[in-house]
C-alpha cells in the first residue's frame, strides 16, 4: 500500500532535486526522495566506519584497486581470522591497467578500520573502500 506525501519547495531547490535525481539515475522524485532519505537517516543512526563502536559487527562490500605487484598480500588478507569472507571477486580493468577484488565480508569495526589502513597504505595499492551493507530487521535472506 502507499501514501502520497506531499511537501513545498523553492524553485530553484525543486531544479536542483531534479537535476540530482536524473544524475543519479532516478525516473521518479519519489524512489529518489525515498533511497536518499533512507540513505541519510541510516548513516546519521550508524554513522561511518570511522564512527563506528570498534567492537560492533557489520556486513558490507570491501573494494581493493591495486597493482598485480600486491596481489600476495591481499591473498593473506582473504585467509585473515579478522574478517569473514562471504563472496570473493577478481577481474582485471585492461583500460585502467588495475585489478580489483570486491569481497562481501563480515567483521567488527575495529579490525577492520585497520585492515583498510594499513591496506591504504601499501605500495600497489591504488584505492580502497568499503561500502555498509543497510541494517535491516527482515527482508529477503
Amino acid at each position: 500500500m502507499t501514501r502520497i506525501l506531499s511537501f513545498s519547495a523553492e524553485n530553484t531547490f525543486a531544479s536542483d532535486l531534479d537535476r540530482l535525481m536524473e544524475d543519479a539515475g532516478y525516473k521518479n522524485r519519489s524512489m529518489f526522495l525515498r533511497d536518499a532519505s533512507i540513505h541519510y537517516a541510516e548513516s546519521k543512526r550508524r554513522g561511518d566506519l570511522e564512527m563506528m563502536d570498534v567492537g560492533l559487527n557489520i556486513e558490507g562490500t570491501l573494494v581493493i584497486y591495486y597493482q598485480h605487484e600486491s596481489e600476495n598480500k591481499l591473498i593473506k588478507l582473504r585467509h585473515s581470522p579478522e574478517l569473514e569472507v562471504h563472496s570473493y571477486h577478481h577481474n582485471c580493468l585492461h583500460q585502467s591497467h588495475t585489478c580489483v577484488d570486491t569481497m562481501q565480508i563480515k567483521a567488527q569495526v575495529g579490525p577492520l578500520r585497520t585492515i583498510v589502513t594499513n591496506l591504504n597504505q601499501t605500495k600497489g595499492v591504488d584505492r580502497v573502500s568499503f561500502t555498509l551493507a543497510p541494517d535491516r530487521l527482515e527482508g529477503c535472506c
